[in-house]
């Protein structure tokens, strides 16, 4: 070997002896079956010689016949590129100004950007003699396209999702924000997956130290695979231990066009549709796209709706447990006596027949998600149906219980959100327990602990009760209640602090007019 393929070698650059460059690539991938490499002569004598190397299935191999192997091979056989000594240290500015039609060319000179860009789609371009590469963007892997949302439908309004490819979800976002202060940075997290990570934010809108915090804690992120959004997601939040969420994620482009608008920062993650939005407060979760697509009157009543039926799924178990156990006098007669008939057999007490039809609910809701499609609904309805009814003819359970579930379940569909959701899953548990053991006196114990717990939450330092707690009046407009479209002329105060007019303001006069 010589000098300086060892020189080569111990530094990770590229070596200017071609064939130990094409060895050292297939050693270190494993004489991988999907790595295409291609040896050609170019050049007037065809004395130069050339490599080509790419990844089946990552990369355009149309075009890369086309645009790439087309014009090395036939189109560049001219005395611009022959290998004589007049012109041997301009052949890599002749290929990349004169020889290539592709738009992003970029020149590498170690193996650790060869492999990052070959393993992206990239092609890569080796020339015998010289001690660097060039990598020519060719990506082109198949992708599911731009469909509707699954987990977030709107009966009005935009029926385009995002998909699992990070340029098509930038593209959408780019599309409905034609602002060039819309800025966006790609970094890498992950040190085996080398994932793709994109913020876009609006300058001049969102928060500085917002922005700057989000970087942060992103460059922190130490680990050697990003699958999924959640990956991010969970290593970002502000609190790790609480069941409320403090990170936003959506399919929607409108939502996330939305937010950057406001003054938040959206996080896009290569390989997944969900895009998380930081940061991310209590309200926000109880939002709709459709709120905004829908009259005031309308969208209010909506969104006062699914408050409710938060508190209900959360509420409902524990309160009737309460009630049923220690608060009897609070019912009328004949409630109290039709209660009591239809207990009448049950030999468990209302906790424990409360949690067994919990469960039960939580078991079928899992087994529906996880069933194929076409039989997931039809398996959760039935099982509901019949479980319930054959429950209450044996005894087990009272029909009153039957239906207090039924009730908490529906009242946690409405939820526009899934993790705000299992939020009310998950608490509901222990305030059932809190009803059994102290009644009301216990669920009220649960909700202050509940209330103190959401104050002293944080979303990228924002309070996570904002803006409640602390009160902001100008944000009530679009808190509870949406106020019509002409009323919403200002950004969240506590998110932008430096932007806060969305009106457009006449731009300032040239000096000396």
């Amino acid at each position: 070997m010589k000098n300086q393929d060892i020189q080569s070698q111990s530094t990770n650059q590229i070596s200017t002896d071609l064939k130990y460059n094409i060895d050292h690539i297939k050693k270190t991938l494993g004489n991988s079956s999907d790595i295409v490499t291609r040896e050609f002569l170019a050049g007037e004598n065809g004395d130069l010689k050339l490599e080509i190397i790419f990844t089946d299935g990552l990369s355009d191999k149309t075009f890369i016949q086309d645009f790439i192997l087309k014009t090395l091979i036939v189109d560049i056989r001219d005395a611009q590129l022959n290998s004589n000594k007049d012109h041997s240290s301009n052949v890599f500015d002749l290929i990349k100004s004169h020889s290539l039609p592709i738009g992003e060319i970029k020149e590498i000179s170690d193996f650790k950007k060869l492999f990052s860009h070959l393993l992206s789609g990239d092609t890569i371009m080796l020339v015998d003699g010289f001690s660097k590469g060039f990598t020519l963007s060719s990506r082109g892997w198949e992708d599911r396209g731009v469909q509707e949302p699954s987990s977030q439908t709107v009966v009005r309004g935009p029926k385009d999702g995002f998909s699992e490819t990070l340029r098509t979800n930038t593209a959408l976002i780019r599309r409905r924000i034609k602002d060039p202060n819309l800025w966006m940075e790609t970094k890498q997290v992950g040190t085996k997956t080398q994932t793709d990570v994109a913020i876009m934010y609006l300058k001049g809108v969102a928060n500085d130290k917002i922005v700057k915090e989000v970087q942060s804690r992103i460059n922190r992120i130490n680990i050697d695979s990003i699958l999924e959004s959640g990956y991010i997601e969970e290593l970002i939040q502000d609190n790790h231990y609480s069941p409320f969420p403090t990170v936003f994620n959506t399919e929607r482009p409108d939502a996330v066009a939305s937010a950057i608008l406001e003054g938040r920062i959206a996080i896009l993650v290569d390989g997944t549709p969900f895009v998380l939005i930081v940061p991310a407060l209590f309200v926000h979760f109880f939002q709709s796209s459709e709120d905004y697509y829908q009259r005031a009157d309308i969208a209010s009543f909506v969104r006062l709706l699914r408050y409710f039926a938060f508190f209900l799924a959360l509420l409902t178990p524990s309160a009737y447990i309460a009630v049923t156990t220690f608060h009897q006098e609070m019912l009328p007669t004949q409630l109290l006596t039709s209660l009591a008939a239809q207990r009448e057999g049950v030999p468990f007490p209302a906790f424990i027949e409360a949690v067994l039809m919990e469960a039960t609910f939580e078991i079928l809701r899992e087994a529906g998600i996880r069933m194929p499609r076409a039989v997931g609904s039809a398996i959760s309805i039935v099982g509901a149906l019949v479980i319930g009814q054959a429950a209450v003819e044996a005894g087990i359970v009272s029909a009153t219980m039957v239906i207090v579930v039924s009730l908490t379940a529906i009242s946690s569909f409405v939820s526009p959100t899934f993790n705000m959701a299992i939020a009310a899953r998950l608490i509901r548990f222990p305030l059932m327990i809190l009803a059994a053991s102290f009644g009301l006196f216990g669920i009220l114990l649960g909700l202050i602990v509940m209330v103190l717990h959401l104050n002293s939450l944080r979303s990228f330092g924002i309070p996570y009760l904002a803006p409640n707690a602390p009160f902001i009046l100008q944000d009530q407009k679009d808190n509870f209640v949406r106020l019509p479209r002409w009323s919403l002329h200002t950004r969240p105060r506590l998110i932008n602090q430096k932007n806060l007019d969305r009106e457009d303001t006449p731009p300032p006069k040239p000096p000396n007019s």
